[in-house]
Protein backbone atom coordinates (compact mmCIF):
# COMPACT_ATOMS: atom_id res chain seq x y z
CA UNK A 1 0.00 0.00 0.00
CA UNK A 2 0.90 3.86 -0.46
CA UNK A 3 0.93 6.41 1.61
CA UNK A 4 1.91 10.27 2.02
CA UNK A 5 4.10 12.41 4.27
CA UNK A 6 2.78 15.87 4.28
CA UNK A 7 2.90 19.09 6.26
CA UNK A 8 0.02 20.20 4.12
CA UNK A 9 -4.12 19.34 5.79
CA UNK A 10 -5.77 19.69 2.89
CA UNK A 11 -3.63 16.60 1.18
CA UNK A 12 -4.46 14.21 3.95
CA UNK A 13 -7.74 13.07 2.87
CA UNK A 14 -6.47 12.54 -1.03
CA UNK A 15 -8.21 9.13 -1.85
CA UNK A 16 -5.15 7.69 -4.25
CA UNK A 17 -3.06 7.15 -0.38
CA UNK A 18 -3.85 4.50 2.14
CA UNK A 19 -2.01 6.14 4.68
CA UNK A 20 -1.33 9.67 5.92
CA UNK A 21 1.25 10.86 8.01
CA UNK A 22 1.39 14.78 9.11
CA UNK A 23 4.17 16.86 10.65
CA UNK A 24 3.09 17.70 13.99
CA UNK A 25 6.55 18.77 14.93
CA UNK A 26 9.06 19.13 12.69
CA UNK A 27 13.12 19.37 12.98
CA UNK A 28 12.65 23.19 12.52
CA UNK A 29 10.91 22.93 16.03
CA UNK A 30 7.47 23.99 14.06
CA UNK A 31 4.78 22.64 16.07
CA UNK A 32 1.35 21.89 14.53
CA UNK A 33 -2.13 21.15 15.52
CA UNK A 34 -2.54 17.46 15.55
CA UNK A 35 -4.75 15.90 12.81
CA UNK A 36 -7.56 13.22 13.39
CA UNK A 37 -7.15 11.51 9.63
CA UNK A 38 -3.74 10.85 9.76
CA UNK A 39 -0.92 9.38 11.84
CA UNK A 40 0.37 12.40 13.37
CA UNK A 41 4.33 12.85 13.61
CA UNK A 42 6.93 14.15 16.12
CA UNK A 43 10.50 15.30 15.55
CA UNK A 44 11.55 14.25 18.98
CA UNK A 45 15.52 14.58 19.33
CA UNK A 46 15.74 17.04 16.57
CA UNK A 47 15.15 20.78 16.66
CA UNK A 48 16.49 24.17 14.74
CA UNK A 49 14.44 26.23 17.27
CA UNK A 50 14.72 24.71 20.14
CA UNK A 51 18.77 24.48 19.81
CA UNK A 52 18.96 28.06 18.87
CA UNK A 53 16.95 29.24 22.24
CA UNK A 54 18.54 27.09 24.30
CA UNK A 55 21.96 26.42 24.34
CA UNK A 56 22.27 24.04 26.80
CA UNK A 57 19.57 21.43 25.12
CA UNK A 58 22.48 20.74 22.37
CA UNK A 59 24.70 17.46 22.54
CA UNK A 60 28.54 17.85 22.66
CA UNK A 61 31.09 15.85 21.69
CA UNK A 62 34.11 14.54 24.20
CA UNK A 63 36.20 17.88 22.40
CA UNK A 64 33.23 19.86 22.68
CA UNK A 65 32.27 20.03 19.35
CA UNK A 66 28.09 20.91 19.59
CA UNK A 67 25.44 18.77 17.12
CA UNK A 68 24.10 21.88 15.55
CA UNK A 69 23.65 22.78 11.88
CA UNK A 70 27.23 24.75 11.70
CA UNK A 71 28.76 21.20 11.70
CA UNK A 72 29.31 19.92 8.09
CA UNK A 73 27.75 16.91 8.63
CA UNK A 74 24.79 17.78 10.13
CA UNK A 75 21.49 19.27 8.07
CA UNK A 76 19.51 19.97 11.39
CA UNK A 77 20.64 20.97 15.26
CA UNK A 78 19.80 17.95 17.69
CA UNK A 79 18.93 18.20 21.31
CA UNK A 80 20.53 15.70 23.89
CA UNK A 81 18.08 12.83 24.66
CA UNK A 82 18.49 12.45 28.53
CA UNK A 83 17.14 16.57 29.16
CA UNK A 84 14.38 15.66 31.06
CA UNK A 85 12.25 18.58 30.64
CA UNK A 86 12.82 18.45 26.85
CA UNK A 87 11.71 15.25 27.22
CA UNK A 88 8.91 15.38 29.55
CA UNK A 89 7.92 18.57 26.62
CA UNK A 90 7.80 15.78 24.05
CA UNK A 91 5.69 13.24 26.13
CA UNK A 92 3.55 15.59 26.39
CA UNK A 93 3.34 16.31 23.13
CA UNK A 94 3.02 12.36 21.67
CA UNK A 95 0.29 12.10 24.25
CA UNK A 96 -1.90 14.49 23.13
CA UNK A 97 -1.33 13.72 19.23
CA UNK A 98 -2.09 9.95 20.14
CA UNK A 99 -5.47 11.31 21.88
CA UNK A 100 -6.77 13.11 18.21
CA UNK A 101 -5.55 9.85 16.49
CA UNK A 102 -4.42 6.92 18.60
CA UNK A 103 -1.32 5.81 16.15
CA UNK A 104 1.73 8.31 16.31
CA UNK A 105 5.08 8.34 14.37
CA UNK A 106 8.27 8.75 16.50
CA UNK A 107 11.30 10.91 14.02
CA UNK A 108 14.62 11.82 14.80
CA UNK A 109 14.83 9.26 18.13
CA UNK A 110 18.01 8.86 19.16
CA UNK A 111 21.78 10.48 19.41
CA UNK A 112 22.98 12.74 16.94
CA UNK A 113 25.89 10.12 16.26
CA UNK A 114 28.26 8.17 18.19
CA UNK A 115 30.59 10.52 19.42
CA UNK A 116 27.58 12.09 21.44
CA UNK A 117 26.90 13.09 23.81
CA UNK A 118 29.13 14.26 26.63
CA UNK A 119 27.48 17.02 28.34
CA UNK A 120 27.59 17.72 32.45
CA UNK A 121 24.45 15.69 32.21
CA UNK A 122 25.41 12.78 30.58
CA UNK A 123 28.60 12.09 32.05
CA UNK A 124 26.68 12.30 35.12
CA UNK A 125 24.24 10.25 34.01
CA UNK A 126 26.54 7.29 32.22
CA UNK A 127 28.87 7.54 36.03
CA UNK A 128 25.81 6.70 37.95
CA UNK A 129 24.38 3.97 35.82
CA UNK A 130 24.92 0.52 36.08
CA UNK A 131 26.71 0.39 32.90
CA UNK A 132 30.54 0.37 32.17
CA UNK A 133 29.83 0.50 28.45
CA UNK A 134 28.61 4.04 26.93
CA UNK A 135 27.14 2.55 23.89
CA UNK A 136 24.84 0.12 26.13
CA UNK A 137 24.01 3.39 28.71
CA UNK A 138 23.05 5.38 25.53
CA UNK A 139 20.49 2.31 23.97
CA UNK A 140 19.50 2.06 27.87
CA UNK A 141 18.63 6.20 27.36
CA UNK A 142 16.79 5.39 24.03
CA UNK A 143 14.88 2.68 25.15
CA UNK A 144 13.25 3.82 27.79
CA UNK A 145 12.29 7.02 25.98
CA UNK A 146 10.31 4.93 23.78
CA UNK A 147 8.40 2.55 26.35
CA UNK A 148 7.45 5.89 28.02
CA UNK A 149 6.25 6.95 24.97
CA UNK A 150 4.75 3.80 24.21
CA UNK A 151 2.47 3.96 27.05
CA UNK A 152 1.07 7.20 25.57
CA UNK A 153 0.28 5.72 22.49
CA UNK A 154 -2.91 3.27 22.31
CA UNK A 155 -2.77 2.61 18.51
CA UNK A 156 0.30 1.44 16.38
CA UNK A 157 3.05 3.20 17.14
CA UNK A 158 5.39 3.49 14.24
CA UNK A 159 9.37 5.05 14.80
CA UNK A 160 12.09 6.14 12.14
CA UNK A 161 15.49 4.52 11.47
CA UNK A 162 18.30 6.23 9.96
CA UNK A 163 18.76 3.90 6.76
CA UNK A 164 22.03 2.08 7.54
CA UNK A 165 21.74 -1.65 7.92
CA UNK A 166 25.12 -2.43 8.30
CA UNK A 167 25.40 -4.64 11.37
CA UNK A 168 25.96 -2.29 14.91
CA UNK A 169 26.39 0.98 12.69
CA UNK A 170 22.22 2.10 13.97
CA UNK A 171 23.10 1.29 17.45
CA UNK A 172 26.63 3.14 17.92
CA UNK A 173 25.38 5.97 15.57
CA UNK A 174 21.60 6.90 17.39
CA UNK A 175 21.99 4.43 19.98
CA UNK A 176 18.89 2.72 18.79
CA UNK A 177 18.68 -1.45 19.56
CA UNK A 178 16.39 -2.59 17.55
CA UNK A 179 16.02 -5.91 18.89
CA UNK A 180 15.12 -4.44 22.63
CA UNK A 181 12.16 -1.98 20.90
CA UNK A 182 9.66 -4.76 20.38
CA UNK A 183 7.05 -2.13 22.04
CA UNK A 184 7.32 -0.31 18.62
CA UNK A 185 4.71 -1.91 16.22
CA UNK A 186 6.65 -0.65 12.23
CA UNK A 187 9.60 0.73 11.48
CA UNK A 188 10.04 3.30 8.65
CA UNK A 189 13.35 3.97 6.90
CA UNK A 190 13.18 6.95 4.68
CA UNK A 191 15.79 6.23 1.55
CA UNK A 192 15.89 9.86 -0.25
CA UNK A 193 17.14 10.52 -3.41
CA UNK A 194 17.18 13.63 -5.43
CA UNK A 195 16.54 11.75 -8.56
CA UNK A 196 16.60 8.00 -8.03
CA UNK A 197 18.03 7.33 -11.69
CA UNK A 198 19.60 3.80 -10.58
CA UNK A 199 17.51 2.11 -8.05
CA UNK A 200 20.65 -0.84 -7.02
CA UNK A 201 21.62 0.98 -4.06
CA UNK A 202 17.72 1.57 -2.99
CA UNK A 203 17.58 -2.77 -3.51
CA UNK A 204 20.73 -3.16 -1.14
CA UNK A 205 19.29 -1.07 1.55
CA UNK A 206 15.85 -2.41 1.76
CA UNK A 207 17.27 -6.05 1.47
CA UNK A 208 19.88 -4.98 4.51
CA UNK A 209 16.96 -3.62 6.38
CA UNK A 210 14.58 -7.33 5.76
CA UNK A 211 17.83 -9.12 6.94
CA UNK A 212 17.85 -7.15 10.12
CA UNK A 213 14.81 -6.39 11.41
CA UNK A 214 12.39 -8.83 12.64
CA UNK A 215 9.39 -6.06 13.57
CA UNK A 216 7.68 -4.70 10.13
CA UNK A 217 9.34 -1.86 8.07
CA UNK A 218 7.72 0.39 5.62
CA UNK A 219 10.42 2.61 3.33
CA UNK A 220 9.73 6.13 2.50
CA UNK A 221 10.88 7.77 -0.59
CA UNK A 222 11.40 11.44 -1.05
CA UNK A 223 8.92 12.24 -4.21
CA UNK A 224 9.74 16.27 -4.69
CA UNK A 225 10.99 16.98 -8.10
CA UNK A 226 11.47 13.45 -9.10
CA UNK A 227 10.81 12.52 -12.34
CA UNK A 228 7.20 10.31 -12.22
CA UNK A 229 9.26 6.82 -14.18
CA UNK A 230 11.92 7.14 -11.74
CA UNK A 231 9.29 7.42 -8.37
CA UNK A 232 7.41 4.04 -10.31
CA UNK A 233 10.91 2.52 -10.79
CA UNK A 234 11.76 3.45 -6.68
CA UNK A 235 8.72 2.33 -5.41
CA UNK A 236 8.57 -0.97 -7.32
CA UNK A 237 11.71 -1.84 -5.74
CA UNK A 238 10.94 -0.68 -2.60
CA UNK A 239 7.78 -2.11 -2.42
CA UNK A 240 9.08 -5.69 -3.15
CA UNK A 241 11.00 -5.43 -0.06
CA UNK A 242 9.11 -2.55 2.30
CA UNK A 243 5.24 -3.39 4.03
CA UNK A 244 4.18 -0.62 2.38
CA UNK A 245 5.77 2.41 0.68
CA UNK A 246 5.47 6.43 1.84
CA UNK A 247 6.26 9.38 -0.43
CA UNK A 248 7.54 12.47 1.11
CA UNK A 249 6.74 15.75 0.84
CA UNK A 250 5.22 16.46 -2.69
CA UNK A 251 1.90 14.87 -2.69
CA UNK A 252 1.00 16.55 -5.98
CA UNK A 253 3.90 14.14 -7.62
CA UNK A 254 3.15 11.17 -5.70
CA UNK A 255 -0.35 11.24 -6.80
CA UNK A 256 0.63 11.36 -10.23
CA UNK A 257 2.88 8.80 -9.72
CA UNK A 258 0.57 6.56 -8.43
CA UNK A 259 -2.24 7.56 -11.16
CA UNK A 260 0.45 6.50 -13.80
CA UNK A 261 1.41 3.12 -11.93
CA UNK A 262 -2.55 2.35 -12.10
CA UNK A 263 -3.43 3.07 -15.47
CA UNK A 264 -0.19 1.20 -16.77
CA UNK A 265 -1.80 -1.83 -14.72
CA UNK A 266 -5.24 -1.40 -16.31
CA UNK A 267 -3.29 -1.68 -20.08
CA UNK A 268 -1.80 -4.61 -19.15
CA UNK A 269 -5.19 -6.20 -18.36
CA UNK A 270 -6.68 -8.52 -20.77
CA UNK A 271 -10.68 -8.72 -20.83
CA UNK A 272 -11.31 -10.40 -24.17
CA UNK A 273 -12.13 -13.90 -24.96
CA UNK A 274 -9.75 -16.94 -24.16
Amino acid sequence: MYGVVTRNEEELTWPEFEYAFYEAKSVAGRAASPQPNAVNMVSCFADNAAARDNPDLVPVSESGERATREQPYFDWAYVCPTHERYRDGLLEMIEECAAVNGDVRLDDVGFPRSEYCHCERCERAFSESEYDDRFAWRASVIESFVAQARERVPGRLYLTLYPDPYPGHLYERTGIDVSALDSVDEFVVPIYDMAYSTTYWLEVLANGFVDKLTTPFSIELYAVNVEIDNLITASEVAQAYAKDVFFGYDASNARATLRRMDAQAREGKSHGPD
